[in-house]
């Protein structure tokens, strides 16, 4: 959103005039604005939001839903305004991004606000009438969600031109959840408001989501100190070895790919990237002029390279959080007849995770065009880990990858130091002595 479009620019001036044609409609005269309720709200929510930094997205929520649970609708919205333009914003434009993010919000909460009033949510709240508040408040969060959902992807499409099927996809679902949370802590705050103790006790909720906050946010830098971490290996490999530029990536998201086939949960999904992106780490043990060689390579040079596995292994063993993804460092070139290195396991002795980034490996070096041979066609590579599946390869994890490219499809690169047209050819393949049975004859050999 840097070079902001044209058309990006108009979409956030009309959600901008909307917020704040919905900000000064005027109340039924029989219902005068609580100013000192808009006032302290607002408060709140701007310190929410310059506590948080620009980095947390949402900390205010809980106060802007519990605004939308007692005010009526235009103070409601006109509550988000204040914190969202003196939010702390990262990337540029940041006047442009403060104003769409309190149009956005005004939106949002107004829209909330309107549903719950709908529902008859107020009197509900006054009472207080458990448990029958809860539906008019999960209403209202169901509001909120979806006008944040709708502008979230419409701004992505017309900003950063994203395809609108892969803009709005998830978006409500997966911020329904959090949501969800800060409603409830909303509901808490606007009875707790209502109640004898006042407004003073409805703030006591902050602190314990702040310390959630707090909580969430050093997991999340811990999270990203993770990929910064795994980014400085994988681009060391890259550089050490020009040949393969680009393929630990490739794997990474090959071995993703099967994960998911696989049915397996977001975090398994996440590790088995990490072991496809993290899986030829050892080759910054190996040296470079085995690795850049353009000749065959000695018995004695290729024991040398198979040891890549090993080192990799050592070198990843102590962080922690890679989990199972060191397994597959280290075992990630065993074969199913129990013929590979370094181990020689066999069958289900083999990792999963290694299972997995094994067929990923072989089916991204057989598609990628490297400076001593051309590419394999995507469908000649999954006719050959079909043919190689239950002597080399897990058929189970063959099948998922072959559904899944069936469904994502797949984009080979170049990955070589010379163009395409002056690789050599290597379709069709050697039988037993084809690179993905790795065994190659030396005059052909790189390790995938």
């Amino acid at each position: 959103m840097e070079a902001v479009p044209m058309r990006a620019r108009l979409c956030v001036a009309a959600v901008a005039g909307l917020a704040v044609l919905l900000c000064l409609r005027p109340l039924p005269s029989a219902e005068p604005t609580p100013w000192a309720a808009v006032l302290l709200f607002a408060g709140v929510c701007a310190g929410c939001e310059r506590a948080a930094g620009a980095r947390s997205v949402g900390t205010c929520y809980p106060v802007l839903l519990a605004a939308a649970l007692l005010l009526p609708p235009p103070a409601a919205a006109l509550v988000a305004v204040p914190g969202a333009l003196l939010s702390p914003v990262e990337r540029r434009p940041a006047a442009l991004r403060r104003v769409w993010r309190a149009g956005q919000s005004a939106l949002a909460v107004w829209a909330a606000a309107r549903v719950h009033a709908a529902c008859g949510g107020p009197a509900a709240v006054d009472a207080p009438d458990f448990p029958y508040a809860l539906l008019p408040a999960g209403a209202a969060v169901l509001a909120f969600c979806l006008v944040m959902a709708v502008l979230d992807g419409s701004i992505l499409v017309l900003a950063d031109r994203v395809p609108a099927g892969r803009a709005w996809r998830g978006l409500f679902t997966r911020s329904l959840g959090p949501l969800a949370v800060h409603g409830l802590a909303g509901l808490m705050m606007a009875v707790l408001w209502r109640s004898p103790y006042g407004p003073v006790a409805a703030l006591l909720v902050l602190p314990p989501m702040g310390v959630a906050w707090w909580a969430l946010a050093q997991a999340h830098r811990e999270r990203a100190a993770h990929r910064a971490t795994i980014r400085a290996l994988v681009q060391a490999v890259d550089i050490k070895d020009g040949y393969t530029r680009g393929h630990s990536e490739r794997v990474g998201r090959a071995s993703m790919l099967i994960a998911r086939e696989l049915g397996l949960d977001d975090e398994r999904v996440e590790t088995l990237r990490f072991a496809g992106i993290l899986h030829d780490v050892g080759k910054l043990g190996v040296p470079t002029r085995l690795l850049r060689k353009e000749g065959p390579l000695t018995p004695e040079e290729r024991r040398v390279i198979e040891l890549h596995p090993e080192y990799g292994h050592e070198m990843v063993r102590g962080i922690r959080f890679l989990g199972e993804a060191r397994a597959a460092v280290l075992h990630h070139h065993e074969r199913l007849d129990g013929s590979g290195y370094p181990y020689g396991l066999a069958g289900d002795r083999i990792p999963e995770s290694a299972r997995v980034v094994a067929v990923a490996d072989a089916f991204d070096a057989m598609t990628s065009t490297r400076s001593y041979r051309r590419a394999r066609p995507v469908a000649a590579a999954l006719e050959e880990l079909r043919r190689c599946a239950g002597a080399q390869f897990d058929a189970r994890m063959v099948g998922a990858l072959c559904r899944a490219l069936d469904r994502h499809g797949w984009h080979p690169a170049v990955t070589a130091d010379v163009p395409a047209e002056r690789a050599v050819p290597s379709w069709p393949p050697v039988a037993a002595g084809s690179e993905v049975a790795g065994r190659v004859p030396d005059a052909e050999r790189r390790v995938p």
